[in-house]
């Protein structure tokens, strides 16, 4: 079913410094996609594939980047900028993997509309798999309107609101296969900008090689809401990050 994350990519300045802080700290394995003329390692939590490393002279800021999965690449660009979005990247093809987009919200936070070639998307992790993504975090600066945007490109629904005092309104949101999936909140500060919350163990234990590793934690750790942990940071080149710990006790066998 389309209209949900589906990929996870980082842009980065140095390809080989990327590849090792992300391993020290989230524990990903990477090996080379084998695309002829260009240098693209897969990221793995465990053993699925769940993202892509890159450098891009010229192109999109160092950052990650949430592919939103779509059945029309193309359409959907159009969709996006006609409800006030932007085409950072026109659609163009892939051989062998997909057609994608760069594009951003109307508020400037940018994302990837992606369809592959055929081969259905994979089954999801378990929640607060090591080395998911448990969590989608927009920092806007107009949450309200960006929810709009979301809601109406791919039909993404309200959840909880929770009131963070002076910070504003953290809106939930949910998409048809994943239920509750991510927030969005008023943070012009940091924003605009996509925040991906990637699984880990223990949070202390994660700052601790996050800052061995060279990066900066910048906000947490913090508990949030259902006893998580996680905290917020900046790997070595510049590109924003936030990790996710689950609570004490957790197990996806107790869950099932």
């Amino acid at each position: 079913m389309p209209n949900h994350h589906v990929w996870y990519e980082l842009i980065t300045s140095d390809h080989d410094a990327a590849e090792a802080f992300y391993t020290k700290v989230v524990g990903w394995r990477f090996t080379d996609s084998g695309v002829p003329g260009m240098r693209y390692s897969i990221l793995h939590a465990g053993e699925r594939p769940i993202g892509g490393l890159m450098t891009m002279e010229g192109g999109p800021r160092h950052a990650w980047y949430g592919y939103v999965g779509v059945d029309d690449v193309d359409a959907f660009a159009g969709k996006a900028k006609a409800a006030g979005g932007s085409v950072h990247k026109e659609p163009e093809d892939i051989p062998g993997v997909g057609r994608f987009a760069y594009v951003a919200d109307p508020q400037g936070a940018a994302f990837v509309l992606f369809k592959g070639n055929g081969t259905p998307d994979p089954e999801p992790l378990p929640f607060m798999a090591p080395g998911s993504c448990g969590w989608h975090e927009l920092h806007s600066s107009d949450a309200a309107a960006g929810f709009d945007f979301y809601a109406g490109l791919f039909g993404w629904s309200k959840d909880e609101a929770l009131d963070m005092g002076p910070m504003g309104t953290y809106q939930l949101f949910r998409t048809d296969r994943d239920g509750a999936a991510g927030g969005m909140m008023t943070d012009a500060a940091n924003g605009p900008i996509w925040v991906y919350y990637f699984v880990t163990d223990e949070i202390e234990a994660a700052k601790a090689r996050v800052l061995d590793a060279g990066g900066q934690v910048i906000h947490g750790p913090m508990e949030v809401p259902g006893g998580a942990w996680v905290l917020n940071g900046i790997d070595p080149q510049g590109a924003m990050f936030a990790l996710v710990a689950p609570p004490k006790g957790w197990s996806n066998d107790a869950q099932a």
